[in-house]
């Protein structure tokens, strides 16, 4: 008797186990600040962006990419020449974030190290140009160190 209560719970609790590694593998969590985008195996990349929370998805089936949506510093160095062409060796340090709506065209077109592969290119142009309309002596005396600088990027 006690064998076959026994043997009852250990299926009871083998089937717990079972039911509960299911379950664990279709959940995520997407934490206060980030975003995630859905990629299904037979769809692509779903359109949806989804918020935070705790969330279902189809286990095997989806991926969820998680996305930091806060705003992040980036100090980018770039050496460029000045209106009267003297070399000029110069920090630009930004705050940027992806604007959450574009994040599934973000990811199908760049992929998750956005920020790696556009934003030195992009600083580095436009610093280039802002640099190049001032001679050595104009930027000594409109930027002196540790002053901040906004540059509106393009859309």
């Amino acid at each position: 008797m006690a064998a076959k209560v026994f043997e009852g719970l250990g299926k009871l609790g083998l089937g717990l186990a079972v039911v509960g590694g299911v379950m664990k593998s279709a959940l995520y969590n997407v934490d206060a600040g980030h975003r995630a985008v859905i990629f299904d195996r037979f769809r692509g990349v779903q359109d949806v962006v989804v918020g935070e929370g705790t969330h279902f998805l189809i286990p095997w089936v989806q991926k969820p990419i998680i996305f930091d949506c806060r705003s992040r510093p980036r100090n980018i160095p770039v050496i460029t020449g000045s209106k009267d062409l003297q070399n000029v060796n110069i920090t630009l340090r930004i705050l940027f974030r992806p604007v959450t709506a574009q994040l599934p065209r973000i990811f199908t077109s760049i992929g998750e190290d956005y920020d790696e592969r556009v934003l030195p290119s992009i600083t580095t142009e436009i610093l280039k140009s802002v640099v190049a309309r001032f001679d050595a002596g104009e930027l000594i005396t409109y930027l002196p160190s540790g002053q901040s600088v906004l540059l509106q990027l393009p859309q």
